[in-house]
């Protein structure tokens, strides 16, 4: 398995992973083969992604109609390592890589039922202000829960 430029070291990496977000592979989110569709990996990054942030503190800023910031997606990538099937039983592990003033980066492991790694993938969340559109920094708060979670 060729390890992408996101990783430096695989073992070690995979231990990071504190946070994980059970998923089950519904029949509509499959193709005519019975693979999972490629894009709904990213609608699991998403769930995952969601659910962490609000266990860091941000649920009510970020999803309440009074926030004043949102978080937007800068970029995402994801890399295909192992089939996943309909009705697999899937774990999707997320954990922050680095904390910048307005953005963190977010990487992603994919497992199945028998922990053998499915998909990797990385990302960059920016908060911006809601009006503004423009990044906003973290609070003290904020910044402090995140880099908790490294």
């Amino acid at each position: 398995m060729a390890i992408p430029d996101y990783i430096e070291d695989m073992e070690q990496w995979v231990k990071g992973f504190k946070y994980k977000c059970p998923i089950t592979v519904r029949f509509s989110e499959t193709d005519a083969f019975g693979h999972l569709n490629n894009t709904k990996t990213f609608v699991y990054f998403e769930q995952a992604r969601i659910n962490f942030f609000k266990d860091c503190g941000l649920s009510d800023e970020w999803f309440t109609s009074n926030g004043s910031s949102i978080p937007v997606v800068a970029d995402l990538h994801c890399d295909y390592l192992r089939q996943v099937f309909f009705d697999e039983e899937l774990q999707v592990g997320v954990k922050v890589a680095h904390v910048g003033t307005s953005s963190v980066d977010i990487h992603y492991m994919i497992t199945n039922s028998k922990e053998e790694i499915c998909h990797t993938g990385r990302g960059r969340i920016v908060q911006i202000d809601r009006e503004k559109k423009k990044p906003i920094p973290w609070s003290d708060k904020v910044k402090e829960n995140l880099l908790k979670t490294i």
